[in-house]
């Protein structure tokens, strides 16, 4: 089945999640059922074609009559969590377990020395004209992720993927928050 017929096929069906109504946008509705299905296909085959990274990348169109939010972003959380798990079982049978408590350890060490730097400049910072990440509300988030990295605190995937930092006139660069949080992610989901 192609991309088209699972499109076609998903508006002829009942929707997968709930609407928004109103003024509200949501996820375009193809959009999202197309990636589910590409997913699904994916983890059933055992195929590299898709990962928890391509998951937490996946992004779609706001539109008005769309899947809420929230529901789709929640059941991206899982199936993200269903790809790490399955990408550790592998490497954990073909090189064991001591290779992959090994590389979350290092990677985990490479978080822990970024946000070892002074709060207030743990990232690039845009211009004085440019919008970036809210500093104080970044350092926050990196603080926690500090804590439990260093300390065992505890903090979820989810938590991660919900952060939402407002904007300012020379905030932090996005794109490097955006990043180290994905590489905590990815370490959290490693030591489940």
């Amino acid at each position: 089945m192609n991309e088209d017929q699972v499109a076609e096929r998903a508006a002829d069906a009942s929707p997968a999640f709930a609407l928004t109504s109103g003024r509200e946008r949501g996820y375009h509705r193809a959009a999202v059922d197309t990636f589910l299905a590409s997913a699904r296909r994916a983890f059933e085959t055992g195929t590299d074609d898709l990962g928890a990274d391509d998951v937490r990348a996946a992004s779609f169109p706001l539109v008005k009559g769309g899947y809420v939010v929230a529901d789709v972003d929640a059941a991206l959380g899982r199936v993200e969590d269903a790809f790490a798990a399955r990408e550790r079982e592998r490497v954990v049978r073909a090189q064991g377990a001591e290779v992959w408590v090994e590389q979350a350890r290092a990677d985990a060490q490479t978080i822990l020395d970024h946000l070892a730097r002074p709060r207030r400049r743990r990232f690039a910072r845009t211009g004085v004209l440019t919008f970036g990440y809210r500093v104080d509300e970044v350092d926050h988030v990196s603080t926690r992720i500090v804590r439990y990295l260093r300390d065992g605190d505890p903090l979820s995937a989810e938590q991660l993927r919900s952060a939402a930092f407002r904007m300012q006139r020379g905030g932090y660069r996005e794109e490097q928050v955006d990043a180290l949080l994905d590489a905590t992610i990815d370490v959290i989901l490693a030591v489940r």
